[in-house]
This record gives C-alpha cells, structure tokens and sequence, in this order.
C-alpha cells in the first residue's frame, strides 16, 4: 500500500471507526498518531499496541472543543517524526437527541453554532496545519470521515447533517488547490455501523430496520470502513481525489 515509514494523524481514534483506522495503517508499516479527547488510559493502551515502544505509535490529546489541542496535536507530531503524510479526520462532537416534541425552529442559535462550530473549524484547521508539510514533499493524503446522515437524512439530525455535508464540499473544492502538489482528498461516508456505540446504544429493533433495508443484510464493521480509509490514504490511491466513497453494504 506504500504506507511504510509514512506518519498517519488519525484523530478521534481511541475507539470505534478511529482506533480501526489507526489499526489498519499500522498494519501496513506506518507510524500511526491516535487523538483521545479524554480518556488517556484507552488512548495510550491502544499506542502501546500498535507499537509506541518502537516508536511506531504515539497518543496525542486533541479536543474538538479546544483549539489550543489541534494546534499542539499537530505540532507534536512533526516534531516528533518530521511531519504527517496522511491525515484521517474522525473526530466528530455528536449531536444530542431533541426532547420529543422539540422541531428543529426550537433548538436555540447558541446550542447549534456551536456544534456546527465545534465539527468544521477543527477539521479545517488540522488541514490547514498538515497540507505544508505534504507539498513540500509532493506527496499526502487527507480523508475525512462522515456520515450516512449527510445523504439519508435523519430525523433530527439537521444541524449533524449540516456538518457532515459540508465535508463533502469542502473536499471537493479542496482536491483543486492541493491537487497539483500531489495531494489527494477524499471523504469516506460510513453507513450504520457495528460499533459499540450503536450495538449498545441503538435499540434492536431500529438495527433490525436498518438491516432490512440493506442489500447485504449486514451492517458494516469498523473494519470495513477501515479499509475504505486505508485505500483512499494509501499509495495504492494513485488518483482518486474529491470524491465521496459510501461503505454500508448498498443502503
């Protein structure tokens, strides 16, 4: 995948779709960078899996909610192993669920700018600090990670949609500037997945639903997304840049 001795950031990664990710690239011969937002202990557990002992893995605090963590996140990064070749952005602050009753005219300006706040700006702000770095080297892969809201809809979700699809944008226009210099970015949309989030958080009969609307009767797994994430950030993605990839079994 020519991934080897390439430095991956892979942020929101302590569980789920993340640590998945982070697993996948590291399987592949990267030096894998995870972000917690607060649980040290599982963030550090999972470096020292992957490898932090050989200097393959580090865990690095970073806080959609606090700026000062992407800038220091990123800077600890470079310093440490001269610069980050892929950027896998999961990170995500979830929306709450509205009281039943509660429409969308209800939920007040100061709840939604700051969501929608706090899932762009860090994003873009992380892209902003890695792309430099990969012109210079004429080489870099930046994915961001969304969600099947973004193109389903969900009852709501308005404000988490919102979010979602302006990753879809934003990669697109992105791919133009960053393009020429050899980097490519795209957006990995996952379907319902089986993490343990959903499995211990949805009701059954929701998942059920959503099997029955899927056309290979399965949710998909962390790891398949995982995979998705590994193709478009690797170099076996020689030209694939703008793009929305979909992995939820053809819902």
């Amino acid at each position: 995948m020519g991934l080897k001795d390439r430095t991956v950031l892979v942020t929101g990664a302590s569980s789920g779709i993340g640590a998945a990710i982070a697993r996948a690239y590291a399987a592949e011969g990267a030096r894998v960078a995870l972000t917690y937002r607060s649980n040290s202990d599982t963030g550090e557990r999972l470096a020292r899996e992957l490898g932090a002992e050989r200097d393959l893995a580090m865990a690095v605090r970073y806080s959609l909610a606090e700026p000062e963590t992407v800038e220091s996140a990123v800077d600890t990064v470079t310093r440490r192993w001269g610069g980050i070749d892929v950027l896998v952005a999961n990170a995500v602050r979830w929306a709450p669920r509205r009281p039943p009753g509660e429409h969308f005219e209800d939920v007040a300006p100061g709840d939604w700018l700051s969501f929608l706040d706090d899932n762009l700006a860090p994003t873009l702000r992380t892209v902003q600090l890695a792309v430099p770095g990969m012109r210079e080297r004429s080489w870099g892969r930046i994915v961001l990670i969304s969600s099947h809201v973004a193109l389903d809809g969900h009852r709501g979700q308005e404000f988490y949609g919102a979010a979602k699809s302006a990753l879809h944008g934003f990669a697109r226009n992105l791919a133009w500037d960053v393009g020429p210099d050899g980097v490519l970015v795209n957006v990995v949309c996952p379907g319902l997945t089986a993490t343990e989030r959903v499995l211990h958080g949805l009701p059954e009969h929701l998942r059920e639903r959503e099997l029955r609307q899927t056309p290979t009767g399965r949710l998909s797994s962390p790891e398949d997304i995982a995979a998705a994430a590994l193709y478009l950030g690797s170099g076996a993605n020689g030209n694939t840049t703008g793009q929305v990839v979909t992995v939820s079994g053809g819902r």
